[in-house]
């Protein structure tokens, strides 16, 4: 039995798939999340295989809920879940230890596929994904984000102060001190040129780092 979690700030997305998930046989939805922390809290606490994890998600998001859960147990297989093909996450993701990247978007039986694939030990990436991250290494990566100057704890930290968690909060979160996460602040405004968290929320809006109707999210 393939013991499954979801991990979606968004109700009716999270529900949908338990629901989907919960009729095909072999499959046991174990658990449910909100966000990237709960994902993480989840992952130490159920007996788990696979994680359907929601990139945008408020708080760290899916990307440190993914690095934070396989330095737990990397047994655990991670399949990313995206609205998005076209940002800068897929690659990040993988480079994190995903094991797949699907849309949301996808059909059901894609989603079982990718299930079944990644517990194979098999990766998979959706076709419109793949296409995307062909492009992006095709043309050489021109014109892209600015975030894609971030570094990876720069990127965490920047949409953390998006999502309006404060610096004590986010140091808490990563287990470093304010002063570390002032320190990535400081870099944060000076490779993007920006003087405020205000610009920083915008600027990571434009560019679909961060998902507005997170904001303000649990």
């Amino acid at each position: 039995m393939t013991k499954i979690l979801v991990a979606d700030d968004h109700d009716l997305v999270r529900m949908g798939i338990m629901r989907m998930l919960a009729d095909v046989e072999g499959f046991e939805v174990v658990g449910e999340a909100k966000s990237g922390e709960e994902a993480v809290s989840k992952a130490r606490l159920l007996p788990l295989d696979v994680i359907l994890m929601d990139v945008r998600m408020p708080g760290f998001g899916g990307l440190e809920a993914t690095r934070k859960i396989l330095a737990y147990n990397p047994k655990i297989k991670i399949i990313a879940v995206t609205s998005l093909t076209d940002d800068m996450f897929p690659e990040r993701l993988m480079k994190a230890g995903a094991s797949g990247y699907v849309t949301k978007g996808a059909s059901f039986d894609e989603i079982i596929d990718a299930v079944h694939k990644v517990v194979k030990g098999q990766l998979y990436m959706a076709s419109s994904v793949a296409q995307q991250l062909a492009l992006r290494n095709f043309s050489g990566g021109g014109a892209q984000s600015p975030f894609e100057m971030l570094s990876e704890r720069e990127l965490q930290t920047a949409i953390m102060i998006a999502n309006g968690n404060k610096v004590q909060a986010i140091a808490d979160s990563f287990s470093v001190s304010p002063k570390t996460i002032n320190s990535y602040r400081y870099r944060i405004f000076e490779k993007l040129d920006i003087n405020s968290d205000v610009e920083l929320t915008i600027l990571a809006i434009k560019h679909k780092i961060l998902d507005i109707e997170t904001l303000g999210g649990e």
